[in-house]
């Protein structure tokens, strides 16, 4: 049995079709007046509070100097640049940046799948439920809060934690001043705080996965391990493949508060990463021009690694950004 090729169109066609092409974009535009119009608002914000802000970006690339303004303070180039790269703190800025989100990419990265590919299993709707409240209750707790409660418990006179060493014949631990316990404290009570509402995008990824799957699953033998194996965890990859890009274009970004309010004299030496440090040069010393171009350094770096793995990603055959 033969099938019709499709009608060839000639370059005159494709040419009246170009043309038409946007006005018949217009008109569509047109007849749906309403719905750009509830859209200018947020694009009129967008535009107000992401992109205008760049122009400020210039002063990365100026001596800056409030009273002549951006246009008038000097232009120095790359000079703030090389300033940040050749300074003595450079090195350990960037390593401490790099090791606390590289271990939390890691560690947290896959906690919340594994949590969502566990509460997804519950046969109890009730005990579901419960379950996913108490999950990500803790994402609701400011960061504040949470900081105060890991200063009360690992205190080392009233700490919880501290507590139990000495009843077990252990000594106590000044653990907030210590440089060897920051990096676990910090990421281990960011999985306890974030997980759990991370967790809500993969388990809404699950519930897209056609129930017909499981049921043929378990008519061919397969158990709760074989399903989850070769169908949640294929059925959710591409969110996981999304999100884990998005995560690597923030792998030089940090928590900026929660790291200045764990911050201590004592564990400055594992505690200090790069946005702390641009607050301290931009706001407490007034080197603005200074702080802008670590901050425009910082931003570049994420965007060069968002592009590379969205490309690794494409190429793999994966789902990607664009």
């Amino acid at each position: 049995m033969t099938t019709a090729s499709p009608p060839r169109v000639s370059a005159k066609q494709r040419a009246v079709r170009s043309r038409r092409g946007p006005r018949e974009h217009l008109k569509r535009a047109l007849r749906s007046w309403q719905l750009y119009v509830l859209l200018l608002p947020a694009t009129i914000s967008v535009l107000l509070f992401k992109y205008w802000p760049m122009y400020g970006a210039q002063i990365a690339f100026r001596d800056y100097n409030p009273a002549d303004g951006f246009a008038g303070s000097r232009w120095v180039g790359l000079e703030h640049f090389a300033r940040f790269i050749e300074s003595f703190q450079f090195e350990r800025l960037l390593v401490n940046t790099l090791t606390i989100n590289g271990l939390g990419l890691l560690i947290a990265f896959p906690v919340p799948i594994i949590l969502a590919l566990i509460v997804n299993q519950l046969q109890s709707e009730r005990f579901k439920k419960f379950t996913q409240t108490v999950l990500y209750s803790p994402s609701f707790i400011s960061v504040v809060v949470v900081v105060g409660m890991i200063h009360l418990l690992f205190s080392p006179r009233a700490g919880i934690v501290n507590n139990a060493l000495v009843a077990f014949g252990g000594e106590p631990i000044f653990f907030m001043g210590s440089p060897d316990w920051f990096r676990p404290l910090y990421i281990g009570s960011d999985i306890w705080q974030n997980a759990g509402f991370s967790m809500i995008v993969y388990l809404a990824a699950l519930t897209a996965i056609d129930p017909a799957l499981h049921e043929a699953a378990r008519v061919d033998g397969a158990n709760k391990w074989q399903r989850i194996r070769h169908i949640d965890i294929p059925g959710i990859l591409p969110v996981i493949t999304i999100l884990f890009i998005l995560a690597i274009g923030n792998l030089f970004n940090l928590g900026f508060e929660k790291v200045l309010l764990m911050q201590t004299d004592l564990n400055l030496p594992t505690s200090e990463v790069i946005q702390t440090y641009v607050y301290k040069a931009g706001l407490q010393q007034a080197q603005f021009s200074y702080s802008a171009a670590i901050g425009l350094f910082n931003s570049l770096i994420n965007l060069v690694l968002l592009l590379t793995f969205n490309w690794i990603a494409r190429r793999a055959g994966q789902s990607s950004l664009w």
